[in-house]
């Protein structure tokens, strides 16, 4: 449940809540592991038993008569049978010992455990948790991400079967499980069975895994044909399970496919990981109505510029290139998380939203290095001006840099537009003044009027609501510095008359 909140509810209780229930967890979790291997033996044994006096078993027999021949005799079924006897007998003793050092432990555990913070957080985190209600759109994205995360994993463990790709694979289903059992009621009527029976075959996979590593590294086996009867049984019992998983999992009518058949499709993906984005931001940002105005007004000015040609087309992404960068996404992204860092306090807040830009990860559709790019232009909305000697820049090719500066530029116009958090500035439009002959064109509600190189002419947007020698304007004189320095112009906001905002949101909105 931490895990699926965490991604929603940035409050610092559910990864504090997760922590110490993982702490106590895998001290538990020590314990578990030697009594399922000593659950495992005795289930196993019989096998291994049958197995070492099967007459159509002939690995084993002959391994057999090897240690037969070594001693000057035949083995007989009674000397065979003691001997895998004693393997099992000599493993699970040194499980028993384990098992009562870690009961002594686990009990050590459940002392320090913090039972009264424990009950705060069943009282205080439940309230928080039915802000949001079960069934929502924002946990079927959710769902939808760790589906995607839990098929790749099964991809990769298809192909070779490994230990560590098939342990993987089962920590990326209970993943997936615990958010569509906590979050999802529906799809969990639904899928549960399912669910749960591919989760518990590759945790038993996993068991069988553990069981013969322990058992080589105890040296168990005091020859080499007890270890030749119990190594193919558990390899027999591991493959039948994930031939199992396999089986269920593989062709048009696998699990993977049904479970993604009931989660969002197309366009609604990306609806929901930006309807996410905002929830989070708003949990920490104390005045997000401002920061979505502002994000409406960078994309204006973001559009403007693009549609007066004031930034060329080959500078910015292609739409037809999938590894190109989205820069309007990541000045969207920018805009609406430029202020979530107020929540740990005003002082330096540019720099801390920066950081948790970073550190909470890229939703589901949107590119990791938009949310990179995203991270560094909200550092840059406010204090230290952006340079390609800064710090938080220099490491950055020059093109990279060039678009962090750029976006930056536009944010904090954007915010300067609304600095007094009223929302009295509703919209803009660019008038750009033309050399003398360049003709004019209108495209997407903005006047464009593209200038030849090198005219070095006042670029005028005209803001609705802007009120000539307002408060807000000693505001913008100072941010619109950085913008004229990348157009290389100078840059004259006044008031709009007649003014019809354009629709620019687009996908992103």
């Amino acid at each position: 449940m931490a895990d699926g909140m965490m991604a929603i509810d940035p409050d610092d209780s559910w990864k504090s809540m997760k922590k110490a229930g993982k702490a106590l967890f895998q001290r538990l979790g020590a314990l578990r592991d030697v009594q399922i291997m000593m659950e495992w033996i005795e289930k196993l044994e019989s096998e291994v038993l049958t197995n070492a006096s099967d007459p159509t078993s002939n690995e084993p027999r002959l391994a057999s008569e090897e240690v037969a021949g070594e001693m000057g005799g035949a083995p007989s079924q009674t000397a065979t049978t003691e001997k895998h006897d004693g393997a099992a007998r000599a493993l699970v003793e040194i499980l028993r010992t384990r098992e009562a050092e870690l009961k002594i432990d686990a009990r050590k555990s459940l002392a320090e455990f913090d039972r009264k913070q424990w009950r705060q957080w069943s009282k205080s985190l439940p309230l928080r948790a039915a802000r949001i209600r079960p069934g929502s759109a924002v946990f079927q994205h959710l769902a939808l991400e760790r589906w995607t995360i839990g098929r790749e994993l099964h991809v990769r463990a298809m192909r070779g079967r490994s230990q560590v790709a098939l342990h993987t694979l089962r920590i990326g289903i209970k993943r997936f499980r615990y958010i569509v059992e906590n979050f999802l009621p529906k799809e969990h009527a639904v899928w549960s069975n399912d669910l749960k029976h591919m989760q518990d075959l590759l945790g038993e996979v996993h068991d069988l895994d553990v069981l013969w590593a322990t058992a080589i590294s105890c040296n168990v086996f005091s020859d080499e044909a007890s270890r030749k009867i119990w190594q193919p049984t558990i390899i027999a019992e591991r493959t039948k399970r994930v031939e199992e998983y396999r089986h269920a999992t593989i062709g048009p009518t696998s699990l993977w496919a049904l479970w993604r058949a009931g989660l969002p499709q197309g366009k609604r993906i990306q609806e929901l990981a930006t309807r996410r984005m905002k929830m989070w931001a708003k949990a920490l940002d104390p005045d997000f109505a401002h920061s979505e105005r502002v994000a409406r007004l960078s994309l204006q000015l973001y559009d403007g510029l693009m549609n007066s040609g004031l930034i060329r087309m080959t500078e910015v992404a292609s739409p037809r290139d999938a590894h190109s960068p989205d820069l309007r996404s990541s000045l969207y992204a920018a805009a609406l998380l430029h202020d979530v860092g107020k929540a740990k306090g005003e002082k330096g807040h540019h720099k801390k939203s920066a950081e948790l830009i970073k550190k909470h990860g890229t939703p589901l559709v949107w590119k990791d290095e938009d949310m990179r790019r995203a991270a560094l232009v909200a550092r840059f909305h406010t204090g230290a001006l952006p340079s390609r000697s800064h710090k938080a820049l220099r490491d950055l090719l020059p093109e990279e840099q060039r678009h962090v500066i750029r976006l930056s530029a536009i944010l904090r116009l954007a915010n300067a537009l609304d600095s007094a958090h009223d929302g009295s500035i509703r919209g803009v439009k660019f008038e750009q003044f033309p050399a003398k002959g360049t003709p004019n064109s209108r495209a997407n509600g903005f006047l464009r009027k593209k200038a030849p190189a090198g005219n070095n002419e006042a670029v005028v947007i005209a803001a609705e609501g802007y009120v000539n020698g307002g408060s807000a304007g000693r505001v913008v004189a100072a941010e619109r510095y950085l913008l004229e320095t990348v157009l290389k112009r100078p840059i004259i906001v006044r008031a709009a008359s007649g003014f019809r905002s354009p629709t620019t949101l687009g996908k992103n909105s």
